[in-house]
């Protein structure tokens, strides 16, 4: 039998719920304080550690529909009960939001394990802002962390199917390593949380976008055709 416990659920984990529902529309929480999250696709994962500890194992179906069920409310709380979570706010309101089955849905089944990274970087938020508005205006499905001939690190999105794409690059550091490179990831997978972030690169299959503000990292696939080489 689980005693029923009341927890209130911060700005910062509704953010990071709402963007976990766009990389899987559903979402399994296990006790404790960890949640975490898989595309369907199974090419990005993001982990955060929020501030809530949640008490029971409890699956979301549609993660947009819980969170836009939490919007009916001012200030809700929540009481994890063994089958559903009851939804209360002021004067009495309250929803009975019934648990999915596990087995329905996408999850994490084994840690993430990240290879020795080759490349490290940070980025602004104001700079991934940027990449993203020219991916949108110049209809740009590709980003590539890229060396350039100025020993620099730069980021650059383009369409990497096209000899004449247009492209936008903006630098993010010195490229402190004997190695040229272009690590290709696609413009879709890569949905982050606001904020700056500290970056990774392994020499292939994946990268590591750790926010610098909150407990929240994402590892996300790189293309087939990325290449490391050592000068």
């Amino acid at each position: 039998m689980i005693t029923a416990t009341k927890v209130k659920l911060s700005k910062e984990t509704l953010s990071i719920l709402k963007n976990f529902s766009s990389h899987n529309s559903n979402l399994l929480v296990k006790p404790g304080n960890e949640i975490n999250t898989i595309t369907p696709a199974k090419n990005v994962v993001a982990k955060a550690t929020v501030q809530e500890d949640f008490p029971v194992e409890f699956g979301i179906w549609d993660l947009n529909k819980f969170l836009g069920t939490i919007s009916l409310f001012n200030d809700p709380e929540f009481t994890f009960d063994e089958k559903c979570v009851y939804i209360e706010g002021e004067g009495g309101a309250k929803v009975a939001y019934y648990y999915s089955e596990p087995r329905l849905l996408s999850t994490l089944t084994k840690e993430v394990k990240m290879p020795e990274a080759v490349v490290n970087f940070s980025i602004t938020e104001d700079n991934f802002v940027s990449l993203q508005r020219a991916a949108s205006v110049l209809q740009l499905p590709d980003l590539c962390i890229r060396s350039n001939d100025n020993n620099e690190i730069e980021l650059v999105v383009l369409d990497k199917k096209s000899a004449t794409s247009n492209q936008f690059a903006i630098v993010v550091g010195d490229n402190e390593i004997d190695a040229n490179f272009e690590f290709y990831l696609k413009m879709e997978n890569i949905r982050l949380l606001a904020g700056n972030y500290d970056v990774s690169v392994s020499k292939s299959v994946v990268s590591k976008f750790s926010h610098q503000s909150t407990d929240l990292v994402y590892y996300i696939a790189l293309e087939n055709d990325s290449t490391f080489t050592e000068v």
